[in-house]
């Protein structure tokens, strides 16, 4: 059914590199959870309201939440999709976050208001005649709410959406709180006490955490978080493919929504290579893997002089004495000779969350190396990791 949709709906589907391409999937994929969750709500609201059965109704209302959440992500696909400008160099691609912000929040504002509605349910019972049609819709209900998250997860794979694979995880929600329905209406007349309040309060509660998630997950990269581990060994991977690139650092990858990623990296190139090679070759890196990966990449440029013999020597000094502290590392070594000390200058790469401090672990690292060529002053730059790992 997937497939048959986007062949119908979607000009081109296959090449889901292209922004226009990539809203027509969030505009068809958010028509169809309009219909859908619409549909759902409206059954399911009539329902609770001819039986008086209040987790019925709640689940309906957390369908019809569902519908406005379609609306915001067909919106905020649209929005996205607008090119840059004057004022967002970077584009609009972050629409997608803050739509699935605006749906969180509003999830958690319908999960609030559900409660109070079911929690005087729990305290005076009513007794619940239901019928056939109630259990159809909510049968019924389940099986189009798991086609939906299936529909939502493959349209989302295809084009590597944050906010459809969000959608999919609602879905998903949805068939557990309608199941868990589905079981109140089952052990009231075994239990002789209606649990319909109680399904209510928790389907309810369970919306709220829904949307908990879901803001949490949609502020992360609202915040601006680390590049991706396997994007970043990827880049650093492609980097040091090319010939006359010896080492790779400082990487920092700025997501600006789907397909709208900027990074900069430290590529390290022999000194004693003619500057404009050089210059050359890292203009054809940024340029070639902006066509391969699709990234905005800056590579700064940073000599290395590699026919020194003393450099060589405190090269695997220095790999010695890091080996000691974990996951601690090194980069740009850099010699400054004069007539009664050499000044020894390097970054040191430390992770967040170091038991360390990085005085001390500066010191240490002096201490080790002073140990070794007393005349040897250390000037140590502390790097953090910018991966999320």
């Amino acid at each position: 059914m997937t497939e048959l949709i986007k062949r119908l709906f979607i000009k081109n589907y296959q090449n889901t590199g292209d922004p226009a391409v990539r809203a027509r999937y969030g505009a068809v994929a958010g028509a169809v959870g309009i219909c859908t969750n619409l549909l759902l709500a409206a059954v399911k609201i009539l329902m609770g309201a001819l039986f008086g059965a209040i987790s019925i109704v709640a689940d309906g209302i957390n369908n019809l939440t569902d519908s406005f959440s379609s609306v915001v992500t067909l919106v905020g696909f649209k929005i996205s999709a607008q090119k840059a400008d004057a004022e967002h160099p970077y584009g609009h691609g972050r629409m997608e976050y803050v739509s699935a912000l605006i749906v969180s929040m509003v999830m958690v504002a319908v999960g609030v208001t559900l409660a109070r509605e079911s929690f005087p349910k729990i305290l005076a019972p009513q007794a619940l005649a239901v019928s056939w049609p109630v259990w159809l819709a909510l049968v019924l209900s389940v099986l189009v709410k798991l086609w939906q998250g299936l529909f939502y997860r493959k349209m989302g794979k295809a084009i590597g959406s944050d906010a459809l694979r969000a959608n999919f995880r609602d879905s998903i929600n949805d068939v557990i709180s309608t199941a868990a329905v589905l079981v109140s209406l089952l052990i009231t007349p075994l239990i002789g006490y209606n649990t319909d309040g109680l399904m209510g309060v928790a389907v309810a509660l369970f919306i709220m955490y829904s949307g908990i998630v879901l803001m949490k997950e949609t502020i992360r990269p609202l915040l601006g978080e680390g590049a991706d581990e396997a994007l970043a060994e990827s880049i650093k991977n492609s980097v040091m493919r090319y010939e006359g690139v010896v080492g790779v650092h400082d990487l920092e990858v700025h997501n600006y929504g789907p397909g709208r990623m900027f990074a900069s990296v430290h590529a390290e190139v022999p000194a004693e290579q003619n500057v404009l090679e050089s210059h050359d070759l890292i203009d054809n890196i940024e340029r070639e893997l902006r066509q391969e990966m699709g990234i905005h990449l800056t590579i700064h440029m940073d000599p290395i002089v590699t026919n020194d013999p003393e450099l060589d020597t405190l090269r695997a000094e220095l790999s010695a004495i890091l080996s000691t502290f974990d996951r601690v590392q090194y980069h740009d070594l850099r010699l400054v000779r004069g007539n009664t000390h050499t000044n020894v200058l390097f970054d040191l790469f430390v992770p967040y969350g170091y038991p360390l401090s990085d005085e001390e672990l500066c010191d240490r690292v002096d201490d080790a190396i002073r140990a070794i060529h007393p005349t040897y002053f250390t000037v140590i730059t502390v790097d953090k990791d910018m991966v999320r790992r």
